[in-house]
């Protein structure tokens, strides 16, 4: 979303329906512009999952979801392996008259095996909107994971190295202060 000022913020999102206030329309102007996610705090039902919808919407990129819940850890939000596909790549390299043992594991951790979840995804689609709905649903190191990730925008992946966004997706956190944040 590329503006200049908070009024143009405020009439963007007024396009899409999203009506703000001169202070929201600020705050979303800077995040913007200094590249840090925002923090949205409030009751059920205020809008905050409607203004990471506008925006990107307005900014013309994918809204990725991560919905938070107690227990949430850094794996469901990263990424996963595709197990049933690794087996099957295994199986074909057997049929195929077998391959050496060491490139056949190293043939299993490549990135078309990875299924990106809502926060490696957001890294990798940038520039996107990546929502992080109801942090305060999850634990105190999830949240610190999470901030570690949205002030670098880059994560370590053991098998392939760092993955690095392109450009920083816009970091939209809500809070239905069910606990405080840090």
């Amino acid at each position: 979303m590329q503006v200049e000022s908070s009024a143009q913020v405020a009439e963007q999102l007024a396009a899409t329906g999203y009506l703000c206030d001169e202070s929201l329309a600020t705050v979303v102007f800077l995040a913007g512009r200094m590249q840090r996610p925002l923090l949205l705090e409030g009751e059920p039902g205020t809008g905050k999952t409607a203004l990471a919808e506008a925006l990107a919407q307005v900014a013309g990129v994918p809204l990725l979801r991560l919905q938070c819940y107690e227990g949430i850890d850094a794996s469901q939000a990263l990424y996963d392996w595709d197990f049933p596909r690794q087996v099957l790549h295994l199986r074909a390299l057997e049929a195929a008259g077998g391959a050496d043992a060491v490139e056949a594991e190293k043939s299993l951790y490549d990135e078309r095996f990875l299924l990106a979840r809502p926060v490696l995804a957001a890294l990798q689609q940038a520039p996107a909107v990546l929502l992080v709905d109801e942090v305060d649903r999850a634990d105190d190191e999830f949240e610190a994971f999470l901030l570690e990730v949205l002030s670098t925008y880059q994560v370590s992946i053991p098998e392939l190295g760092t993955v690095r966004a392109a450009e920083p997706p816009l970091g939209v956190l809500t809070s239905n202060r069910t606990r405080e944040l840090h």
